[in-house]
C-alpha cells in the first residue's frame, strides 16, 4: 500500500438501536466500550491507522457527535479530519463525500478504504492481509466489498454470493447480494462455504467510485459533492453544506453503486469480524461459564443457563431463567428472549416516538467540556453532578426559571456572575441567582468536580440562553 494512496473513512453516524439500553442516540454504540477498554470508534481508528502506509483518518460523523468523536480519538492519539452531516442520508452519499474530499486532499486516484466505525474485528494481521489483497483489484478500477467468513446461521446480516475469481488479482466477482435470510437459509449458507456476510467495508478508487456513482445516481453525486465543495470549516471540523446535502436521496452504498454496478469485487475477510449489531454480540466474548451464560459486571446465576446478561450499575440476580438477554444501566432494565434481540430496535422506536428521555440520554450527558449527571431530581429542584475537563468552559448564559447552588468538591473553578469573576476551591460554594448571566470554567489541570443544585420552577435543558461559547453552540 502505498503510503499517499490509501485513505481510511470512519463512517461513525449510526444510531445502534439494537443495543438499548446502553446505546442511546445522543451517545451510541460507536462510543461505547462494549469490547474491551476502547470504544468501538477508537478501536476502529486505530486499526485503520495501523494499515501500512495509511494516510490520516476521515470520520463522518452527526453534528450531536463532534467533540465526542474529536475528544475520543484525542484520547487514542490518533490525528484525524472530521466532516459533519447536517442530516442521516446513509451510506452512499456519505461515501461520496469521502471520494471528493481524497480527491482534492491527496488526488483522483486515491484509494478510500470505508469502513463503519462500530464493529469489532479481533485479528489485526488478517484485516490488514485482506485490505492488502484488495488493493490490486481498486487500483484496476475495481470497487471492491469485503465478505466476511461466517461463523454461525445469523439471520441480522445481508449476504454475499462469491463469484468466479477475476484475472490479475486476488478478488472475485460478486454473484449475488441476498438480503437477511431466515434461519433455515442462513444455516444452508453457512453450510455452503460460497456465501459471506455483508459487512460494509469498501475499498476503491475516489476518481472511479465518482464516475460510478455519477453514471447511476447523478443527482446524489452532484449533491453530495456540492455539500463537500460548500461545505465550511468550523474549529477542526468540516461543515458539510446543508442545503446540497440535504437534498441528497438517502441510500446505501450497496443498492445505490454495488448491485447495479459491473465493477463490483469481493475479496474474504476471516478476521473475527462482527458488527456488534445486537445483544448476541455478547456471545462471542469468552466469558461463558458452564451453564453457557454469558455475564458483563456485577452478575449472579443461580441455576440459569444460556443467558445474555450485562450489568453496570448494580447486582443483577438471575434464578432458575434460561436462553434470555438481561442488560441493566442505571436508569433502564431490558429482559427479552435470545431470538428477540433484533426487535430491540422496535423498543428503541417506541420510546423516542413517545417522547422518553431514555431513548436519548443516559443519566451521564456528555457535553464538549466535560460531562453532568443527574443525582436527583423531584418537583421544582434538581441536584447534578458536573465535572469540567481541564482548560473547559462552559457558555456564558443565563436562565429565566431557576437559580443555582455551586458547591466545589475537587479541583478549582472560575466563576462568573455578573460582572463579578472570582475563584472557588474544595469545599467553598456560591450562588447563581435567577436570571444572572453566569459561567463555569476549570483554569487548572485537574478534573473540575462540582455539585449543582438547581431550584425554580422549571428545570429543563432548554431553559439555556447563551450570550458566548467557545464550542460554536447556539440556544
Amino acid at each position: 500500500m502505498n503510503k499517499q494512496h490509501i485513505l481510511p473513512v470512519l463512517l461513525a453516524g449510526g444510531s445502534g438501536t439494537r443495543l438499548w439500553p446502553q446505546s442511546r442516540e445522543q451517545y451510541p454504540k460507536q462510543f461505547l466500550s462494549l469490547i474491551d477498554d476502547h470504544s468501538l470508534l477508537q478501536g476502529t481508528a486505530l486499526r485503520a491507522v495501523a494499515l501500512p502506509g495509511a494516510l490520516p483518518p476521515l470520520v463522518i460523523c452527526g453534528e450531536q457527535h463532534r467533540f465526542l468523536a474529536a475528544e475520543q480519538l484525542r484520547q487514542v492519539g490518533v490525528e484525524c479530519s472530521i466532516a459533519l452531516e447536517p442530516a442521516a442520508r446513509n451510506t452512499a452519499p456519505a461515501a461520496a463525500v469521502a471520494a471528493a474530499f481524497a480527491r482534492e486532499r491527496y488526488g483522483p486516484e486515491t484509494l478510500v478504504f470505508l469502513m463503519a466505525a462500530d464493529h469489532a474485528i479481533a485479528d489485526q494481521a488478517a484485516f490488514v492481509a485482506a485490505a492488502q489483497a484488495a488493493v490490486g483489484a481498486a487500483q484496476q478500477g475495481r470497487i471492491v466489498t469485503f465478505g466476511i467468513v461466517p461463523t454461525r446461521a445469523e439471520t441480522g446480516f445481508g449476504y454475499l454470493k462469491v463469484g468466479a475469481a477475476l484475472e490479475g488479482t486476488e478478488a472475485f466477482q460478486v454473484d449475488r447480494f441476498i438480503e437477511k435470510p431466515d434461519r433455515p437459509t442462513a444455516e444452508e449458507f453457512l453450510a455452503s462455504g460460497t456465501h459471506l456476510w455483508n459487512g460494509g467495508l469498501f475499498l476503491f478508487r475516489a476518481d472511479v467510485f465518482l464516475s460510478e456513482l455519477g453514471r447511476l445516481e447523478p443527482q446524489m453525486m452532484a449533491d453530495a459533492t456540492e455539500s463537500y465543495a460548500r461545505g465550511r470549516a468550523d474549529m477542526d471540523f468540516v461543515r458539510l453544506d446543508r442545503e446540497s446535502f440535504s437534498r441528497c436521496r438517502a441510500d446505501s452504498i450497496d443498492y445505490a453503486v454495488m448491485e447495479r454496478t459491473a465493477l463490483a469485487a469481493l475479496v474474504p475477510m476471516n478476521a473475527g469480524w462482527d458488527d456488534v449489531g445486537s445483544w448476541e454480540y455478547l456471545d462471542t466474548l469468552p466469558l461463558k461459564d458452564a451453564g453457557g451464560n454469558v455475564a458483563k459486571g456485577d452478575v449472579v446465576l443461580e441455576g440459569a443457563s444460556n443467558n445474555l446478561v450485562s450489568a453496570t450499575s448494580r447486582l443483577v440476580a438471575l434464578v432458575g431463567v434460561e436462553g434470555h438477554i438481561v442488560v441493566e444501566t442505571a436508569d433502564a432494565v431490558l429482559i427479552a428472549p435470545r431470538q428477540k434481540a433484533q426487535d430491540v430496535k422496535k423498543l428503541a422506536a417506541r420510546l423516542k416516538e413517545s417522547g422518553r428521555p431514555e431513548a436519548q440520554l443516559h443519566p451521564r450527558v456528555y457535553r464538549p467540556w466535560g460531562w453532568y449527571e443527574t443525582i436527583a431530581l423531584a418537583n421544582r429542584f434538581q441536584v447534578k453532578r458536573i465535572l469540567v475537563s481541564p482548560g473547559q468552559k462552559l457558555s456564558l448564559q443565563m436562565h429565566h426559571h431557576r437559580a443555582e447552588h455551586w458547591v466545589v468538591v475537587s479541583g478549582t473553578a472560575r466563576v462568573t456572575c455578573e460582572d463579578k469573576v472570582f475563584l472557588l476551591r474544595e469545599d467553598q460554594s456560591t450562588y447563581i441567582p435567577l436570571g444572572n448571566k453566569h459561567r463555569l470554567e476549570n483554569p487548572g489541570s485537574i478534573p473540575l468536580e462540582i455539585i449543582e443544585i438547581q431550584s425554580g420552577s422549571y428545570l429543563g435543558e432548554d431553559d439555556i440562553v447563551r450570550f458566548e461559547d467557545i464550542y460554536g453552540r447556539s440556544g
